[in-house]
């Protein structure tokens, strides 16, 4: 299972802190954001947003990151600075 972090605004957005997914193999970050926005379309309007950041395993990721089968996800909101 793959665990899913959700952090801040995103948080309070989805609903949720955590979660988890079910993959068979291992799939990119898109996938799985992909994946996440099929099986819960009401997130798509949250998660469907080139500046949120991720993290596999605390190591910040990019769309083509590979993410394993028991690997640690976690989502931040886009970062403004001021």
């Amino acid at each position: 299972m793959i665990k899913l972090l959700f952090f801040g605004q995103l948080k309070e957005q989805l609903g949720v802190a955590s979660t988890e997914f079910k993959a068979s193999t291992e799939i990119t970050v898109a996938q799985l954001l992909q994946a996440l926005i099929q099986a819960n379309p009401q997130w798509e309007q949250d998660l469907n947003n080139d500046s949120i950041l991720v993290a596999v395993d605390q190591m910040m990721a990019k769309p083509d990151t590979l993410v394993s089968m028991s690997s640690e996800v976690a989502f931040f909101p886009p970062v403004t600075g001021g």
